[in-house]
């Protein structure tokens, strides 16, 4: 009891009990410490404190010398005391580390409390002091900081997060012997950080795991399973480049544990955007999770000096450069991104390092325009100059710098992008190099709308992303824009919405579609499109109906959604019976005028009904359920690719579907997938022979043309999955093969044509929490399984699927959720866990030596078994706790640990004991029946020795 421990002059409480420890060379001595600035050496044997150390402040913690002679100890004040065991009068050294040393020997000032001090020796010099805290009241606003004192020398560390523990790795594990420390693992709240104690400065080991995926907020992410394999030794080919200086030149010096040994073989990589701007590629196979390379996206802009200078865009507040899309073709390598400032970047992959002396941009005016009686400028726009049906597009030259017209004749501020682009020397390391930035500007003082889909492919040289407004093609070869118009002018003359663009401002009447000037890749406007309601210039100017539609576009979500009541539009009243039943995520007669691109897929298949082979091509989805074909006419390859230009034309061909379309895919006859041709990669910064280039060139095979006119009518199915109802539809006939109506209650928040067992299936998330897949191109139910609700929109973001039976989320801001929906995964993931525990030999002791062995200088070990066991200590009192070890031993723990299971194994446990406790008794009765039978033999043989005898013949 503490009034045992403590001085008998001493009535008052010395506090909780803050530190207990033994002696190293003597376990029957015992130190513990008590907040109030006690410290008792207790000895085990003789149940009585040997000596008792007082300070005048508060302990947080103590440590032991290795020889048992002395101990430090840290205080509230900020200093350290060192005791010699056999003088408790006075400490033999005190120290304030952080305190400024004061003239004519005054104390020094106090500091902050040291939270944590550890005591370590070294057979080749002065022993190590390692503390945390400590530090003077005056560094107000620096950093938690760790100490390490060695010698004369002492070194402060920063972190970058506060301090939770700290723990010095040694050379040896036992705590009698020099501990020979040679790093020291410290635990921030979001970081582990380990400190190499034997180079000079003390540098940190380069941490193998990625700790902080949330360095930035991830905004959007992807998978990709079953990659080429030579892809994740280039990515970290060029991401080791990108280490830091100042590293350990050690490796990693925690090596427990072993891998697992899992049947999966194939690569998986996972990509990250962050709403900083910067892109990351992490290695996912089997159970890892390796990053691999870190893109900055942002590097290719002008960041404000000041905060007068801000970006020209209202879109955001913050983060202006933060990832909403990411498009990559592993095979070619080549990546495309899509940021919330209505600008898309496109890189190529290389290995070599180069300088561009200008950033290749373009700027493209995508806006829905509104034909009226005049137009703003009281001026009559001009006639079309190119039919829609067959667009042949000039090259337009690329910017090396953003626009200088800031204004309108209005003074509104107009064809200005979001972000300037750095118009000096852009020196690019190895790795993903930008090819070219396009930006969406501002038209007439309305900001560009965030970009809702994108696509890009690397055998024909295009992208392709589109908004609310419209959609637009890019030649990055020629830096071109090859398409630049509005949804509904996709339609021509077949719009089944029959919308007629109007004005709020004039009475409502018959009007032409917007007009597009196709050579300068710009809308020209004749009336911009007003909102309903009075005193707003643009429809989307609200910020609370900004945020209801960047929720929608970016979720892809119905009206089924339940939002908050400040995010829900006004509903137009007017009767649109078909579009009310065609799609769910109409939300008023504007939305349905501004009818968004919510997929995009490459191709090379049937454009029209009549066509007897495939040729290249665009899908179109939109946020109404319809989709368009884009014919594309490419010029041959080589010289000619880059000189001719691409011809690009609206097919006419329409098909329709229940709800925003999500996903597209195409099959062929057999029921593979085709996947859209790609180039394979090449390094593009090295001139190479034309043979050469003709031989690394390769398209992925598409299905021949059959002979057979019979064969010929389903050559291809189309596969097209919306938030309501999927779709098989045979190609080039464009019948409806096969329907399948997904969720009548509910919408489909991902869709994804994906490979699981050699064959294809639709794998479905759906806002209501299930989990679907159907086979192709039947589209038979597999599987449905209730998984998880849509809580939030991070979910909705960022979930997706991927090849063999793999899919994953952000589950919070700082965590990656695998799961799985793959029988042999689950069959083989015991096998792929590690082991987090190997037998390792256990080391050497330290030798005690002759002259230490005879007087008795070497550790001394106790028996606790025999010094707290009943032998010596006599039978515990009643009131304590008596632990009993069960038969079950660790099968019975799992055993119990489960529902029906937990209470079978008990039930069979009780039933065990219950017989075993019968056999004891049967056991004891038939020893019992036994020693009775022997006595009553021995009795009877007494009785008859003795039967006859006198008494005086005994």
């Amino acid at each position: 009891m503490w009034n045992k421990a403590i001085e008998l002059s001493s009535k008052s409480h010395p506090g909780p009990i803050v530190h207990i420890s033994d002696n190293p060379m003597d376990e029957g001595k015992l130190l513990i410490g008590f907040e109030s600035g006690t410290v008792v050496l207790w000895d085990l044997k003789s149940k009585k404190g040997d000596y008792r150390y007082t300070y005048d402040e508060a302990i947080h913690s103590v440590a032991w010398h290795h020889e048992g002679k002395q101990f430090i100890c840290s205080h509230s004040d900020g200093t350290l005391t060192i005791w010699n065991v056999r003088s408790p009068t006075k400490p033999v050294q005190t120290i304030t580390p952080h305190g400024k040393q004061l003239k004519d020997g005054k104390k020094p000032e106090p500091c902050k409390p040291i939270l944590k001090v550890e005591f370590k020796t070294s057979r080749s010099g002065e022993p190590f002091i390692i503390l945390s805290g400590g530090l003077s009241y005056d560094t107000v606003g620096r950093r938690p900081c760790l100490t390490v004192m060695h010698g004369k020398s002492t070194a402060v560390l920063e972190m970058d997060y506060s301090i939770v523990d700290f723990l010095t790795l040694c050379e040896t594990p036992y705590a009698n012997d020099f501990q020979e420390p040679y790093a020291v693992v410290v635990l921030l709240e979001k970081d582990l950080v380990l400190i190499d104690l034997a180079q000079n400065g003390y540098p940190i080991f380069e941490n193998p795991y990625p700790l902080s995926i949330h360095e930035s907020p991830v905004t959007c992410c992807e998978y990709f399973a079953d990659c080429p394999v030579d892809l994740i030794p280039a990515l970290y080919s060029v991401g080791a480049r990108q280490k830091r200086q100042g590293y350990s030149k050690k490796e990693w010096p925690i090596n427990g544990g072993n891998w697992g040994l899992g049947a999966q073989s194939y690569p998986e990589i996972i990509i990250t955007g962050h709403a900083d701007g910067s892109i990351k590629f992490w290695d996912a196979s089997a159970i890892t999770l390796q990053v691999l390379y870190k893109l900055k996206t942002a590097k290719v802009f002008e960041k404000s000096r000041n905060k007068d200078d801000k970006p020209n865009t209202d879109i955001v507040d913050e983060d202006p450069y933060a990832i909403q899309i990411i498009s990559w073709c592993p095979e070619s390598r080549m990546l495309c991104i899509a940021g919330v400032s209505a600008h898309v970047i496109i890189y190529r992959f290389s290995k070599q390092e180069v300088i561009i002396e200008v950033i290749p941009m373009l700027e493209v005016r995508l806006l829905y325009e509104i034909n009226d009686v005049e137009s703003p400028e009281g001026e009559q726009a001009p006639p079309l100059s190119t039919p829609v049906g067959a667009v042949s597009p000039q090259p337009i030259p690329p910017q090396s710098h953003p626009s200088t017209s800031s204004s309108s004749s209005d003074g509104l501020r107009d064809n200005v992008p979001c972000l300037k682009v750095k118009n000096s020397p852009l020196k690019q390391s190895p790795g993903y190099q930008a090819e070219l930035v396009i930006q969406l500007v501002w038209v007439g003082g309305e900001p560009p709308q965030q970009i809702t889909s994108l696509a890009v492919n690397s055998s024909y040289g295009l992208v392709v992303f589109g908004n609310c407004n419209g959609i637009a093609i890019v030649d990055y070869l020629q830096k071109a824009v090859l398409l630049n118009l509005g949804t509904i002018e996709l339609y021509g003359s077949n719009d089944p919405y029959r919308r007629e663009p109007r004005s709020p401002r004039k009475s409502r009447q018959p009007s032409g579609a917007g007009l597009c000037d196709i050579n300068e890749g710009t809308v020209v406007p004749e009336d911009r499109c007003k909102s309903p309601t009075s005193g707003s210039s643009s429809p989307h100017n609200s910020d609370d109906e900004q945020k209801m539609n960047n929720f929608i576009e970016k979720a892809k979500m119905s009206r089924k959604l339940s939002l908050p009541t400040d995010l829900k539009p006004d509903l137009d009243v007017k009767d649109n019976s078909f579009s009310r039943s065609r799609s769910s995520s109409v939300t008023s007669i504007d939305k349905e005028s501004r009818e968004a691109i919510s997929a995009l897929h490459f191709c090379e298949t049937f454009t029209r009904k009549a066509d007897l082979s495939p040729s290249p091509c665009l899908w179109v989805g939109t946020t109404l359920g319809t989709v368009l074909v884009i014919a594309l006419n490419l010029p041959p390859g080589g010289e000619q690719r880059l000189l001719q230009p691409v011809i690009v034309s609206p097919s006419g061909t329409i098909l329709r579907l229940k709800g925003g379309i999500l996903r597209m895919a195409f099959l062929d006859t057999t029921g593979c997938l085709v996947p859209p041709a790609y180039e394979s990669w090449r390094e593009h910064n090295v001139s190479e022979e034309k043979d050469e280039k003709e031989k690394l060139k390769k398209k992925r095979p598409v299905s021949v043309s059959p002979s057979s006119s019979q064969e010929i009518s389903e050559n291809q199915y189309a596969v097209i999955c919306s938030e309501k109802q999927a779709k098989v539809i045979s190609l080039p006939t464009q019948n409806c093969a096969y329907k399948q109506n997904i969720t009548e209650t509910s919408f489909v928040l991902r869709g994804d044509i994906v490979a699981l067992s050699n064959s294809i299936c639709l794998a479905c998330f759906c806002a209501n929490g299930h989990i679907m897949t159907f086979s192709l191109p039947s589209l038979r139910p597999l599987l449905d399984v209730y998984y998880l609700p849509l809580t939030n929109m991070r979910i909705a973001r960022t979930f997706c699927f991927t090849n063999n039976g793999q899919a994953l989320y952000l589950v919070s801001p700082t965590e990656i959720q695998r799961l799985t929906y793959s029988q042999e995964t689950c069959e083989n993931l015991q096998e792929m866990l590690g082991e987090l525990f190997t037998p390792v030999e256990t080391p050497e002791a330290p030798n005690r030596g002759f002259f230490k062995g005879l007087f008795g200088g070497g550790a001394q070990s106790l028996d606790r078994e025999e010094l707290f066991g009943e032998s010596s200590s006599g039978k515990a009192s009643r009131s304590l706790a008596q632990h009993i070890p069960g038969p079950g031993g660790i099968e019975g723990v799992k055993g119990a640990a489960s529902g029906v299971v937990g209470e079978l194994a008990r039930a069979r446990l009780a039933l065990d004991e219950r017989g075993q406790k019968l056999g004891d008794l049967e056991e004891r009765t038939t020893a019992m029946l036994s020693s009775a039978d022997s006595f009553s033999k021995h009795a009877h043989e007494m009785m008859l020795k003795y039967k006859d005898k006198k008494w005086y013949q005994f």
